[in-house]
């Protein structure tokens, strides 16, 4: 597929399914926000609970659509999202954002996840490009500064993650996974990583780039098996692996999101390491995490493939990486994998009935009609990413 017409399919399925779905079926005129699910068939269920990591997406979506396509509709649903998320989800006493709110917007669970307050920092500092309030960096800026106070691992690197509303750490583990003695994992320092990223674009504040280039280097010295080129995904205190499952979809998000952070980080030595650790992971990917219909599989263990399904993130994912790997090494192998993972997400993953894309189907392309359409974690942030990221790096490709 050419250039053109692949930037023209991308830009007609985010602007005609993907954020079309958004502005037409997902806000909540009873409750305020938006709805906290909606299911396969797109019915919404109004006494759904809202959780922060959709709330705080949908805020991140709206901003960089809106600051890529300068539409009206897009600003308004932006605000509305900022808005419910200061109205609602933050902490007043504590500082921090809630993890979950009932459909009435009243917090059923206070517990401060770092994975939270990541996505938080990424739509604030995204919110605050499209409009330049003050009081948007100065709340971002407050965020910034209570995770470094509270959850900043004091005795050596990287954060701990899980916390109660008054930022003491917290006994109940909802995202380790069950495994014993996790303190820290790869997906809470990943979106760290973004968060701050993203941060750095409009604060050049010297601890926030001393915390971003620590975060490149505690996946390469960490979390990236040297001999492998996965992602170790659960670790303890000291870095020691407690798992050895595999994540196609996060290797190649964060084959991207690491260059993009040395970018920014604009540090020499950095951008050499994570060049050629990028390209080894797409490698890999591609290599190990395709099945032969040029989808990403979800989850293995060494030596096996665990869970055969193809789920709408990684294949997003997968697309951004690979066009990555095709601009760092010119290698045109990615660029056609980049463009065979938006293949099979036009051929499978989108809903072509009751619109925006499926969670997930089977090994042989079937979705699977229990999953909803919006939940707490399924929001518009990779799919909407994915067309915006491809766009703008096929622009530049063009040029």
């Amino acid at each position: 597929m050419e250039i053109k017409q692949y930037s023209e399919r991308v830009h007609k399925e985010l602007t005609n399914n993907i954020m079309d779905y958004w502005l037409k079926n997902t806000r909540d005129e009873e409750n305020g926000g938006f709805y906290g699910l909606i299911n396969f068939k797109g019915v919404p269920d109004p006494k759904a609970a809202k959780g922060l990591i959709l709330n705080s997406r949908i805020l991140w979506t709206f901003s960089t659509v809106y600051l890529n396509l300068p539409e009206k509709a897009y600003l308004e649903m932006a605000d509305r999202a900022f808005n419910y998320l200061d109205k609602y989800f933050f902490d007043d006493k504590f500082g921090g954002y809630y993890w979950m709110l009932d459909y009435s917007g009243k917090p059923t669970d206070m517990q401060k996840e770092i994975y939270g307050q990541a996505f938080s920092i990424y739509a604030l500092a995204e919110y605050y490009k499209i409009n330049r309030k003050p009081e948007i960096l100065q709340k971002t800026i407050n965020l910034f500064e209570i995770l470094e106070s509270k959850c900043h691992d004091p005795q050596g690197t990287g954060y701990y993650e899980e916390f109660n509303r008054d930022w003491t750490i917290a006994e109940i583990s909802k995202l380790n996974g069950r495994i014993t003695d996790v303190k820290k994992t790869m997906n809470a320092h990943l979106h760290l990583l973004e968060a701050y990223t993203n941060f750095y674009r409009i604060w050049k504040d010297k601890k926030l780039l001393t915390r971003l280039k620590e975060l490149i280097n505690i996946f390469l010295d960490h979390i990236i098996d040297p001999e492998t080129m996965h992602f170790i995904l659960f670790l303890d205190k000291n870095w020691t692996p407690k798992s050895d499952k595999i994540s196609f979809g996060h290797d190649i998000e964060g084959s991207w999101l690491l260059w993009e952070a040395a970018e920014v980080a604009e540090d020499e030595e950095l951008l050499h390491k994570v060049k050629t650790t990028a390209l080894k992971m797409a490698q890999v990917c591609l290599q190990e995490g395709m099945d032969t219909d040029h989808a990403v599989l979800y989850e293995a263990e060494p030596g096996k493939i665990v869970d055969f399904d193809k789920h709408w993130w990684p294949q997003a994912e997968a697309a951004i990486g690979y066009l990555n790997a095709y601009q760092l090494g010119g290698d045109k192998k990615y660029y056609e994998a980049s463009v065979n993972s938006w293949l099979f997400i036009e051929n499978f993953i989108v809903d072509k009935q009751n619109r925006e894309w499926y969670w997930r189907v089977t090994r042989e392309g079937k979705p699977t009609p229990f999953d909803p359409k919006i939940s707490a974690w399924k929001a518009p942030y990779h799919n909407s990413r994915a067309c915006i990221e491809i766009i703008n790096r096929l622009k530049s490709i063009s040029k």
